[in-house]
């Protein structure tokens, strides 16, 4: 099988994930799959009303469970299928997983013509962060500065 054959056939896979876990009352219309040399390690669903977390959306559901599944916070050499474009906060995921690639079928602009507009995220993310709608204040602490140098110093960190 060639790689778009494979992209083809574990895409279809992850749309197929959305659209029954939608069916069956999970959350919204979105799957995820995680792959590694032609084998799943992890599937995903967005089960943010199900599970009562803003952050159970399909891919990040999939990296953690895949995570899991190699005992690894590094999913190197790995691709995630989505059924739709990541979100910010799931785009930064695949990024802190380090997975070599991403394959998705679905827009960001489909996903807000039927309610799931992340745009205002896109928009927020590069302004300062007093430019921001969300309230934020910046109070430094010594104590947090110190565990930072701690950080730093430490011999037997695992880095990442």
């Amino acid at each position: 099988m060639d790689r778009d054959d494979e992209d083809r056939a574990f895409l279809a896979q992850a749309v197929a994930l959305s659209r029954s876990r939608m069916e069956a009352g999970h959350g919204g219309p979105f799957g995820a799959v995680v792959v590694r040399d032609g084998v799943v390690l992890a599937e995903g669903w967005n089960a943010v009303t199900s599970a009562k977390d803003p952050t159970a959306h399909a891919e990040v559901t999939a990296i953690r469970r895949a995570c899991a599944a190699v005992d690894d916070f590094s999913l190197a050499g790995a691709t995630l299928y989505s059924s739709c474009e990541p979100c910010p906060m799931c785009l930064s995921a695949i990024y802190w997983a380090r997975l070599d690639r991403l394959v998705y079928a679905n827009t960001r602009d489909q996903a807000a013509a039927i309610g799931f507009d992340d745009a205002f995220l896109y928009d927020e993310v590069p302004k300062a962060p007093l430019d921001r709608r969300l309230p934020t204040r910046h109070l430094p602490m010594p104590e947090a500065e110190a565990t930072f140098h701690a950080w730093a110093e430490k011999t037997d960190k695992v880095s990442y």
